[in-house]
């Protein structure tokens, strides 16, 4: 309100100081007289006041129309003129037009019009970085990988697009089944972006694939120290790597070498059972019998399972049942109600020939959680018992058609693995197998049938050494297998 009445009044004022000066020169005698070419011009003040004026404004038009003209003509000429400038805004308008368009295309999956409008945004546009880019993305949305492979490549020109050139080409190697070319370029392209998640998980898988476990755990530390692995998960991945390590020394007969890392990779992660089951051997071999000991103690408080009761008894491999059955009772006695436990017990007492001891130590596993094993050990100890051919063939039956309990199964995709892998072969997860009951558990085992003539045999009597009679030994032993 206040600003209006000041707009007003200053209005006011300069129309008043504009008439008073009229009126002045109106009063003042004299004027100004012009001759030439042969007429005279006699002009009073006010009428030069305004003769100078408009004298200006021609003037002005005058080289207004002169500086078109050299506009016109520096136009023509290619340099930067305003004419030019207002034609580079008109195309920019058009091209970032044609450019929000394509995007908007290659979100709503229509690929074909996302490369035209990507076509005419390039035409407009001197933005190679965005218009090259989307025309790479909107050949791979309409399948013509071909263009799209020509624009990725055009984008490693620049050191600001090098890096989404590379990784474009990366994903169209992936999907095209080239690994070792997708691998190369990974690998440029972690060079350039090694904090890219992305680009570090690609890598790592393609690693793992590969088996360049040595290049992986340099990658998995490089996720660590981009805060893209917690410190635990770093450990437990890292033994991952390092026990993958270390059998491919192994497989190379650097014994030495495969020894210390398998022992570094039960340190990094004692619960991972291979890495534990592959350091108790190497100790083994390097005679250190109590330090694989520890290790299998340390293993088997995380989770028992057959492959460390197995590395167990080769830490004495001579020894009587009853021997084996007093030194294993420190590993009993830390999970004694665990169904693992309860079926080792099991098992050592049949190869004691104390079958009523074996059928305690079963309990009631047959009626609550009947498996193949925990079944197939029944059968041993009825037969052990004396008890009819048929009750022995019974449970035999029973245990063919039984679940197979825990085996190794990928926590992403369920698939079922006789051995730990560190990728799973079905989905390419990396360490996402665990030892636990199959979802899907009721399914017959495949060797059922051959395994059965085995079982049934009866034992010759006396009964001979487990550890000389493979036949007593593998009923246990082929059971927990049978998976």
């Amino acid at each position: 309100m206040i600003w209006s009445l000041l707009k007003v009044v200053l209005f006011v004022a300069v129309v008043a100081g504009l008439t008073f000066g009229a009126s002045i020169l109106v009063d003042t005698g004299g004027g100004i007289r012009i001759a030439a070419a042969g007429y005279e011009f006699t002009l009073g003040p006010l009428q030069a006041v305004i003769t100078l004026l408009a004298l200006m404004l021609v003037i002005w038009v005058v080289m207004k129309i002169i500086g078109l003209l050299v506009a016109t003509l520096r136009f023509l000429n290619g340099d930067e003129t305003a004419i030019s400038r207002y034609f580079d805004r008109d195309r920019q308008r058009k091209g970032y037009q044609a450019l929000s368009d394509g995007f908007l295309a290659l979100a709503s999956g229509e690929g074909r019009l996302a490369l035209m409008r990507a076509q005419r945004a390039e035409k407009y546009l001197e933005s190679p970085e965005l218009t090259t880019l989307l025309i790479a993305q909107a050949a791979e949305a309409a399948g013509d990988g071909k263009r799209a492979t020509e624009a990725y490549k055009k984008l490693l020109a620049e050191d600001s697009t090098r890096f989404v050139g590379i990784r474009g080409l990366m994903h169209q190697k992936l999907a095209e089944g080239d690994g070792e070319t997708a691998l190369k370029l990974a690998e440029k392209a972690f060079a350039l972006k090694p904090k890219h998640a992305e680009t570090q998980d690609i890598l790592l898988k393609l690693q793992s694939e590969r088996a360049d476990w040595k290049g992986a755990r340099a990658t998995l530390g490089a996720k660590l120290k981009t805060g893209g692995l917690t410190k635990d998960v770093f450990r437990r991945r890292d033994a991952v790597l390092a026990l993958q390590e270390a059998k491919g020394i192994m497989d190379e007969t650097a014994t030495v070498e495969a020894r210390e890392a398998a022992i570094e990779a039960n340190r990094k992660s004692p619960d991972l059972i291979p890495a534990a089951v592959m350091a108790a051997r190497s100790l083994i071999a390097k005679g250190d019998r109590k330090g694989a000991t520890r290790v299998v103690k340390k293993a088997w408080e995380g989770i028992p399972h057959p492959d460390l009761s197995a590395v167990f008894a080769e830490i004495e491999p001579d020894e009587t049942p009853d021997a084996r059955i007093k030194r294993f009772k420190p590993l009993i006695a830390r999970h004694p109600e665990h169904d693992e436990t309860r079926l080792l017990q099991a098992e050592m007492l049949i190869a004691a020939e104390d079958f009523p001891a074996a059928r305690r130590a079963l309990g009631d596993m047959v009626d609550r959680h009947p498996t193949q094993r925990a079944l197939a050990l029944m059968a041993a100890i009825e037969r052990g018992e004396g008890s009819d051919e048929a009750v022995v063939r019974g449970w035999l039956s029973k245990a063919l058609v039984a679940p197979r309990g825990p085996q190794w199964c990928c926590d992403k995709c369920q698939a079922i693995h006789a051995e730990w892998h560190p990728i799973c072969d079905n989905c390419g997860g990396f360490d996402t197998l665990s030892w636990r009951e199959p979802q899907e558990n009721t399914a017959q085992s495949a060797r059922g049938a051959e395994l059965l003539p085995l079982m049934v045999q009866p034992p010759a009597k006396p009964a001979p050494d487990p550890a000389q009679d493979p036949d007593i030994i593998d009923l246990a032993a082929v059971a927990r297998r049978a998976d």
